[in-house]
């Protein structure tokens, strides 16, 4: 009796072992789980002081586009004149209005949709033995080894960025980005006072060593294309981390390089130097408080301005008679439309899109399938462990 009491203990710690080596498994995946918030977003443009005897108006206005990371839905246009939507540089989307001898001195448009924001986590910069990344390939990726217009990527600038990362002994391309952030990160300044900043001037920002986002990734962006690393640049808004409704201030920023093996890495740099507490959390992610309306910079829109290229594109843009037209108010507004602040979707959001389909995000429950599986398995070794014992 003994002996078979003692083999059918051996027997339940070998079952009970990979149970919970497995369920500790889906509580750590179920931990790492991307955050998403959907909400409604508001963007309004009115062009006003249009002058008398004006022969033609053009209006440009950024339209947010979907992406692993984000869905737009239930787009909705305000406008007292035709519009068209083109597709721009880089998969940008562009609403253009043209008017002929406009007879009225302004005229409103407004855009409204709801926004699915997932939280940008590259995973891999944690798996130790990751396998290696096939991710399709940007077209553009020889692009953003190129300078911009107010970010070259030679002379003084290659110095400066090869300096920082000799200074740190990076050596893989991976090293030489987190060497660069962090040289940011502890020696700029976010700091909106004085004047030239947030017109993303490397040489400016280099040499202020201030500015806003658009100042902090214009050196990462260079530095990291300046030692051979491809990085690129997104624009958008920002939302209080706090659930609510509210008006948005402004755009916000940010920036991605790519690694070989591991693929496209998120970097925040000015919002990690606004919150050295997320300084880690900031290489190698973006957050899910954010919409991302246009990539890259020095940007020709569709149908093609007359003016120059736009450093970037998140505000309305508009010229008269061919030259750029600046009376254009503008103004950003949000609400959230479920309870995001566990990463989690209401149920009717779940059941609609399976964008956002995933188990239990950052709860610490396993998903129901596992459960369903872990309880029968438990019921039936207590089942067998209290059954009858055979002489």
């Amino acid at each position: 009796m003994k002996r078979i009491t003692h083999v059918s203990a051996h027997l339940a710690t070998c079952l009970l072992l990979p149970i919970a080596l497995f369920s500790t498994s889906l509580i750590r995946v179920g931990a790492d789980a991307p955050r998403e918030r959907k909400f409604d977003f508001e963007y309004k443009a009115l062009v006003k002081d249009i002058p008398t005897g004006a022969k033609k108006v053009d209006l440009w206005i950024p339209v947010p586009h979907d992406s692993p990371f984000q869905k737009i839905t239930e787009m909705k246009i305000n406008s007292p004149h035709q519009y068209e939507i083109h597709t721009s540089q880089y998969g940008n989307k562009v609403m253009h209005i043209s008017l002929n001898n406009p007879q009225e001195s302004s005229f409103a448009v407004t855009m409204r949709f709801n926004a699915l924001r997932k939280e940008h986590l590259q995973q891999r910069l944690k798996q130790a033995n990751h396998a290696p990344v096939r991710e399709e390939r940007d077209p553009n990726r020889d692009r953003w080894l190129q300078p911009d217009r107010l970010v070259p990527i030679d002379g003084k600038i290659k110095q400066w960025a090869q300096e920082v990362v000799d200074a740190a002994g990076a050596k893989t391309d991976l090293e030489k980005a987190r060497a660069i952030y962090n040289h940011i990160v502890a020696t700029v300044k976010y700091d909106k006072s004085g004047q030239g900043w947030g017109r993303g001037d490397i040489y400016y920002a280099c040499d202020a060593r201030r500015g806003n986002c658009t100042d902090f990734h214009a050196i990462f962006i260079g530095y990291s294309r300046a030692v051979g690393i491809p990085a690129r640049f997104a624009i958008g808004f920002p939302l209080p981390a706090d659930r609510g409704a509210g008006e948005v201030s402004g755009y916000h920023c940010w920036a991605e390089f790519y690694a070989p093996g591991i693929g496209w890495v998120p970097v925040d740099a000015s919002e990690a130097a606004k919150n050295p507490a997320k300084r880690e959390y900031f290489f190698g992610a973006h957050d899910e408080n954010r919409i991302e309306f246009t990539i890259g910079r020095d940007l020709i829109l569709q149908p093609q301005q007359r003016g120059e290229p736009l450093n970037y594109f998140v505000y309305p843009y508009a010229e008269v008679d061919g030259k750029a037209f600046s009376s254009v108010e503008r103004s950003f507004a949000y609400h959230d439309l479920s309870n995001a602040s566990t990463g989690g979707e209401d149920e009717e959001s779940q059941e609609k899109s399976s964008f956002t389909k995933r188990q239990s995000p950052r709860t610490g429950k396993l998903p129901s399938g596992a459960a369903h599986f872990h309880q029968a398995l438990l019921s039936g070794i207590t089942s067998f462990l209290e059954g009858p014992l055979v002489s």
